[in-house]
């Protein structure tokens, strides 16, 4: 594992896509119990290097009901975003996380990753792709249908402030999905 993250930390596949310099963010071991596929580091975790160090974090967190200290445990959560490295900006929010990362070295390390018993989907992108024609119509609907893929999986939305409306609108997610969702890691992580 740790030769092929030192090969992914060099990575310079999409840069010439890239607004900045490729700084690839994620965090794995071959011992990571829950698997965090997100989308891919805005420009404050490109700038800190540090995955989920900022607003969607700490939501993350919360949702996830653990501390810092839990949840930087490369043992305890893996970090594998769709795209590695800050897409750039788009009118509102990012931009889609760049294809490359997931064709190039997603099965890599899904294959070295020995003791995962959960992999949380954030967002629409890594529902999409993980999920394949089992993703709903829409995010809402996969999100809601989430008792249908675990196990293995839980689908969420993406914690950032801006979907904050989608929250809102979606009572139903901080009622029954993210009291699963605490305990699924609680007996996890036990």
């Amino acid at each position: 594992m740790q030769k092929l993250l030192q090969e992914i930390s060099q990575c310079q596949v999409c840069a010439e896509y890239l607004p900045l310099d490729p700084r690839p963010v994620l965090r794995v071991t071959k011992k990571s119990k829950i698997l965090i596929i997100g989308q891919a580091p805005g420009l404050k975790v490109h700038t800190s290097g540090i995955d989920w160090d900022d607003q969607s974090g700490k939501k993350l967190r919360t949702w996830l009901g653990v501390d810092n200290y839990t949840f930087y445990n490369s043992d305890n959560f893996g970090i594998l975003p769709m795209g590695f490295c800050y897409p750039g900006k788009a009118k509102s929010g990012d931009l889609p996380p760049r294809p490359e990362c997931k064709l190039q070295w997603h099965d890599k390390i899904v294959k070295q990753l020995e003791s995962v018993e959960l992999t949380i989907l954030v967002g629409q992108y890594a529902q999409k792709s993980y999920l394949k024609d089992r993703f709903e119509k829409n995010l809402t609907e996969t999100v809601r249908k989430y008792n249908e893929f675990l196990p293995e999986f839980l689908p969420i939305p993406h914690p950032s402030p801006t979907n904050r409306f989608w929250i809102a609108k979606n009572k139903w997610f901080e009622t029954d999905v993210i009291p699963i969702l605490q305990q699924k890691v609680k007996e996890i992580l036990k």
